[in-house]
């Protein structure tokens, strides 16, 4: 996959990705309003799928103690999550969707070891950064404008972390008559090979869990 050859200033640049973020932001919040905290509500057919890509992107993690963020959170369902499997981590939930991040702090008010933002980006270091469904929904966007979101996405992944990241993607292996207009579906061997060269020569590619997507695991070297 080739990337149009598209020059944009800086300014340009940052106007286009607020656009995005907000066209984004928009969606989900619209599903919240609609099917509540559930795997509906961010756009997940159900709990079953959706603590199958959790099980996924957890593959990541490798220490008892940690502490981690959740780019993309939604109302916090990976939380609840790691709070069956962990005692000892820090959890950073990120979105853009403010209704999502009221939703989930008012879910998870009791929690001492979790805190929500509004934000695009992180502004902290953690060991692992996450990411589950945030790169699927491109309502009217080209595919290359959505594949420039996603690696300028990953990039801040990737300096938000110490010790790894892990995102999932619908596949582009999936069967034409299912496809749908307005997502996206990612070339598993293009993004394997960037991140291969350009983050970590620890990489694992997860194709094999009944789904029409893939899990990329980046582990950074010690």
């Amino acid at each position: 996959m080739k990337l149009a050859n598209i020059q944009m200033t800086s300014e340009e640049a940052r106007v286009e990705k607020k656009n995005i973020l907000t066209e984004v932001s928009d969606y989900y919040t619209q599903k919240l309003a609609e099917h509540g905290r559930t795997a509906k509500g961010v756009d997940w057919n159900g709990v079953e799928s959706q603590t199958l890509r959790f099980q996924q992107l957890c593959k990541l993690i490798q220490a008892p103690s940690f502490s981690i963020i959740d780019l993309g959170c939604g109302y916090g369902a990976l939380l609840e999550y790691l709070d069956n499997l962990y005692t000892e981590f820090s959890y950073l939930g990120v979105d853009i969707s403010e209704a999502m991040i009221e939703s989930a702090k008012s879910r998870f008010q009791n929690s001492k070891n979790a805190e929500f933002i509004a934000a695009s980006e992180p502004q902290r270091l953690v060991d692992y950064c996450v990411a589950s469904g945030i790169f699927n929904v491109r309502l009217e966007r080209s595919e290359d404008e959505w594949a420039s979101y996603l690696l300028n996405t990953l990039d801040v992944m990737d300096k938000s972390c110490t010790k790894g990241f892990a995102f999932n993607c619908l596949t582009s292996y999936s069967d034409e008559p299912f496809k749908r207009d307005y997502l996206y579906y990612a070339d598993p061997g293009w993004l394997f090979d960037i991140c291969k060269r350009k983050y970590s020569h620890n990489v694992a590619l997860l194709h094999d869990y009944n789904l029409y997507e893939f899990t990329l695991i980046v582990r950074k070297a010690n």
